[in-house]
């Protein structure tokens, strides 16, 4: 008999990882990606001990991937009133002991690359060029239709297909994005030589601005800009390069201190983006289609949860597979129901709060005028200054990774 075929519409983070755990437990997924090939879009991302956990799971994935190790926060300021060190800790070198596993930064092509090739070798076939435009469902299967022309039909699907996501506006229409007043400027650059001593997350804060930059590799650090600015499209894309030059030769940030400017100068191609909020969704499904990670509960990255958490639905949603469907056999609507109704239920309120959190994070990460910025500074200040303060926002850290919320952590 042959194995209940799943389509997987996406071929971004969170699809493949699926396909995986689906392959794992005996379906056989198939990934449809809207793209011809695969993409350089994006510049890093930091994987948190939640999303680690989730993903070592599967056999030598983990292991193969190229990055770096965080082992030190460094919070600094360049309010002219308030300029200085606000906090500098090891912290995260301590995370593994505490949660078993510690926090990575990688570059998100490197690691797009690692899922591809890791879904390859299991046998799992990527469809490239294949833009879902619609969806026809009955008691049985769903027969999906792409923009060439082609269809297939599986037992069910999943859209991963991120921010844009075609599979969601067939489930319920198209929406409205809402830009939220800030919007992000980055690269990679050769890590300069005052970060080398320690893999460091560097959070600089500025009046309306904001600089964060982590190692993605033992040489490179990747890093991104935050401000209030005028609406800027969510592509995600490079600038033009008289952009780019313009940006590298006249940024305010290229007279920060901690190497803020060094990376500034140094960096390849530049990427900008809006950051933009969509309406939460009360459910994620219909019949036989359910929605996963950007798909379902896009946010901005201030909190760094994004693929994290896309992973915690990818383990949650293979879990609840294997326990109603233990044989992997063609399942019924009613069970399917049952399966995405209660992965629902686990995780739209998680997800909600880390979107929440993570929107949160970003208003205070870019405050504007000297007494909020002060005010700012004193917090980070009075989270970081001993032994027993950063013990609290540990545990404060521990309910994120215990899937709880995350609203309050201030990495």
């Amino acid at each position: 008999m042959a194995n209940t075929k799943v389509i997987i519409a996406g071929c971004g983070i969170a699809g493949p990882i699926l396909a995986l755990f689906l392959k794992q437990k005996g379906y056989e997924p198939v990934i449809y990606e809207r793209t011809e090939t695969v993409t350089d879009a994006g510049l890093s991302l930091c994987l948190q001990p939640n999303g680690l956990a989730v993903i070592s799971q599967i056999p030598g994935l983990v292991e193969s991937l190229v990055g770096s190790p965080i082992e030190r926060l460094l919070f600094y300021s360049e309010l002219p009133e308030d300029k200085g060190v606000l906090a500098d800790t090891d912290a995260p070198s301590k995370m593994k002991e505490a949660y078993g596993h510690s926090m990575l930064g990688v570059k998100r092509t490197a690691f797009h690359h690692a899922l591809i090739d890791a879904a390859k070798k299991a046998g799992i076939e990527i469809a490239f060029g294949h833009r879902l435009v619609s969806l026809k469902q009955d008691d049985k299967s769903v027969t999906v239709t792409f923009e060439n022309g082609n269809t297939a039909t599986g037992s069910f699907v999943v859209g991963c297909d991120g921010l844009h996501s075609d599979t969601r506006a067939c489930l319920f229409g198209k929406e409205q994005a809402t830009y939220t007043g800030l919007s992000q400027c980055g690269g990679i650059s050769p890590t300069p030589e005052v970060l080398h001593a320690q893999a460091t997350i560097m959070n600089v804060f500025g009046n309306g601005s904001h600089f964060i930059a982590y190692p993605c590799n033992q040489f490179e650090t990747s890093w991104a800009t935050t401000r209030r600015e005028p609406e800027a499209k969510e592509t995600w894309r490079s600038m033009d390069q008289d952009a780019q030059d313009k940006f590298k030769q006249e940024s305010m940030f290229l007279k920060w201190d901690t190497g803020v400017g060094e990376l500034v100068r140094t960096a390849g191609k530049l990427v900008k983006y809006g950051l933009y909020d969509r309406p939460e969704l009360s459910t994620w499904h219909r019949g036989r289609v359910v929605l996963l990670g950007d798909a379902a509960h896009p946010t901005s990255p201030h909190l760094g949860q994004g693929a994290n958490q896309a992973f915690e639905d990818c383990n949650l949603l293979t879990q609840l597979l294997e326990q109603k469907n233990p044989e992997a056999a063609e399942p019924s609507t009613e069970i399917l129901e049952k399966i995405f109704t209660e992965y629902e239920k686990a995780r739209i309120p998680r997800s909600a709060e880390m979107v929440k959190g993570a929107r949160r994070q970003g208003e205070q990460r870019v405050m504007e005028g000297v007494d909020a910025c002060k005010q700012r500074n004193d917090r980070i200040r009075s989270i970081y200054k001993d032994d027993e303060s950063i013990g609290k926002m540990y545990e404060k850290t521990l309910k994120c990774f215990a899937r709880e919320t995350a609203a309050d952590s201030p990495l």
